[in-house]
């Protein structure tokens, strides 16, 4: 079983955020960055079918050289080795850019598996795993619950709306999006942290990115404060108080 995971460098949920010069995406220099956290599901369940159904389990990953970091956190869980994507405009890239990068670079590996994040906690498109599917031209299934192997077909479990679930039948090869809390996520051990700087990193540089979006601009919203005094007698004040709190303020 030939296992591939794509897994995204985010940025740290409460790490300062400022805008750069362009005022087009966050500066880097000055930011912390983890490993998206649905994808960090998808890569649980990957070495969990790994173990299950032997193989390898292959992270694939698209961005500036920084991204190496989650790739090598991801090769200290446990995945086999990793392909990584290099290019800095693909860090604030839209869906569509992302998945034909990843395209390319996956394309002759002829992967069984691929399971991707449900989302990212940045952009949070929700499209890059279909998008890929639909370029590799292999079926695919969104908000992944459960995922077993029988008969040399998958058999999954998807979160509906209003609680529901569906079990539905696949062929293989296909591309699954993982819904976070899938499984109990794993800790890597010294030992897989020492391991990960042996195996291998396969660089696939990527000359041009064609964003099919553009970011206009991205600012940090006003939050503007108004002193307003409400003159006349007491009763009359009172009443106008009232009125703007729940017409113009709308807190009662």
């Amino acid at each position: 079983m030939k296992i591939a995971v794509c897994v995204k460098q985010v940025l740290v949920k409460e790490s300062p955020l400022h805008v750069n010069e362009n005022k087009t995406w966050i500066r880097d220099h000055d930011a912390s960055f983890e490993m998206n956290e649905p994808d960090s599901y998808a890569l649980e369940e990957a070495l969990r079918l790994r173990e299950q159904h032997g193989g390898e389990v292959v992270v694939c990953s698209a961005g500036p050289l920084r991204v190496t970091q989650v790739i090598l956190e991801a090769l200290a869980k446990g995945a086999d080795r990793a392909i990584h994507i290099e290019n800095e405009a693909l860090a604030s890239a839209d869906a569509l850019t992302v998945a034909g990068a990843l395209e390319a670079a996956m394309r002759g590996e002829q992967f069984d598996i691929i399971l991707t994040g449900l989302q990212s906690e940045d952009q949070g498109f929700g499209q890059t795993g279909v998008l890929l599917a639909e370029k590799l031209g292999i079926s695919h299934a969104t908000i992944v619950m459960e995922i077993r192997i029988v008969d040399d077909r998958l058999q999954v479990k998807r979160e509906l709306e209003s609680g529901w679930f569906q079990w539905i039948s696949m062929p293989i090869p296909a591309l699954l999006t993982i819904q976070s809390g899938i499984n109990q996520l794993r800790y890597a051990t010294l030992k897989g942290i020492m391991s990960a700087k042996k195996k291998t990193i396969q660089k696939f540089v990527v000359q041009k990115s064609v964003s099919h979006h553009k970011i206009v601009k991205i600012y940090v919203p006003e939050k503007p404060r108004q002193t307003r005094i409400i003159e006349g007698p007491p009763a009359d004040a009172a009443r106008e108080l009232i009125r703007l709190l729940r017409e113009d303020a709308r807190v009662i």
